[in-house]
């Protein structure tokens, strides 16, 4: 792959060519224009070739996300996290990386993918965060284009700022987190980050990234535009493999990325709400999981399936009078569910007697 000096070298020893032709004798005849013109159009296009290869070896293999982003930790709940704002098409599928049980990292700028992987498997391997950002820095030669940054398990942080990124750039390095951006309108963006992070430790980690991100959107954001987001959060503890992703969202084609997070970090908390009363009712509490379901539903108050599966949860365990004026509001809605209720027994998802399930029937009449 060419860099920009070779391309430079060719270019200068092309040009070198063409003058001795051009030079080399007095004599005005055809012969020596054509062969002159000759050079000239290799010349042109081994110019244009160079120059090609210079602008691919920064945008095709690595992907041009210039963006703001944040790593944080939470030593409390164990949690960390990594989120990410963009004018790039699916931001989250090249720039955040987090794996259970070993860290999180945010590759971007002239993008280099291989930091994201390399850097969770030493990470891994038990290097810190630290060590592993100098080792991938230094042994990476576009290292000027990138920005980079790196969280561990026990807390430690570290970024790096390449200096040919894309003004206005840099980073943020605080207790628990790290703030970085490039291509940015001004120079406030990495600020507003940072504060946003030191005055919200009263709220879970996701959200405090999201509101840390949405910061940086009111200071000016990215001097493109915006485009896509992406939130993962992770244990600080190894987990299953299915499991590893504690929070993965992303958008990645928006007009306003971030609010679309917002929502859809709204979402997973209410189905989180829905699991919890779920569970509790398999502990046959159900204080419990009424609390639960209520604050799923006052989140989502027109969300039906919330709805159902709480008058369903509510049916299979001894409570059926409860859960039958639920039952008619949400089929009055949407006779869909009625039927969807007719099939469930087969499948033992509702397991009551038959004069019981005609109780539930009839709320659809």
């Amino acid at each position: 792959m060419l860099n920009f000096e070779v391309a430079l070298i060719i270019i200068i020893i092309e040009f070198m060519i063409i003058e001795y032709f051009f030079n080399c004798t007095n004599t005005k005849s055809l012969f020596n224009m054509k062969t002159s013109l000759t050079y000239l159009a290799f010349f042109l296009l081994s110019f244009f070739i160079s120059l090609g290869a210079f602008s691919q070896s920064f945008r095709s293999e690595e992907p041009f996300a210039h963006t703001f982003s944040v790593v944080a930790i939470d030593t409390t709940t164990g949690e960390m996290a990594v989120g990410v704002q963009s004018h790039w098409f699916s931001v989250g599928s090249i720039v955040s990386w987090a794996k259970s049980g070993v860290g999180v990292v945010a590759t971007q700028s002239f993008v280099n993918p291989a930091l994201g992987t390399d850097g969770l498997k030493l990470m891994g391997e038990g290097l810190p965060a630290d060590e592993v950002v100098n080792k991938l820095i230094t042994d990476d030669k576009g290292r000027d284009f990138r920005q980079l940054a790196m969280l561990d398990k026990n807390g430690k942080i570290m970024a790096y700022t390449g200096s040919k990124c894309v003004q206005s750039a840099g980073h943020i390095i605080g207790n628990d987190y790290s703030v970085q951006a490039n291509m940015m309108l001004n120079n406030k963006i990495v600020v507003a980050m940072a504060k946003t992070m030191e005055t919200s430790r009263d709220i879970p980690l996701a959200e405090r990234v999201v509101k840390a991100m949405q910061a940086a959107q009111d200071a000016g954001g990215d001097i493109r535009g915006k485009q896509s987001s992406v939130l993962l959060v992770v244990s600080t503890k190894p987990t299953p493999e299915w499991a590893d992703k504690k929070i993965n969202l992303r958008v990645d084609d928006h007009s306003e990325p971030l609010l679309e997070l917002e929502r859809l970090l709204k979402v997973h908390r209410a189905y989180e709400h829905m699991n919890n009363g779920d569970l509790a009712i398999e502990h046959n509490d159900m204080a419990l999981a009424l609390k639960e379901y209520a604050a799923a539903e006052q989140m989502f108050p027109e969300n039906l399936e919330m709805k159902y599966w709480k008058a369903i949860a509510l049916a299979n365990n001894g409570n059926l009078e409860m859960a039958l004026p639920i039952f008619k509001d949400i089929f009055s809605k949407d006779k869909n569910w009625l039927e969807m209720t007719k099939r469930l027994p087969a499948s033992g998802l509702l397991n009551l007697s038959q004069p019981d399930l005609e109780k539930i029937y009839r709320q659809g009449i």
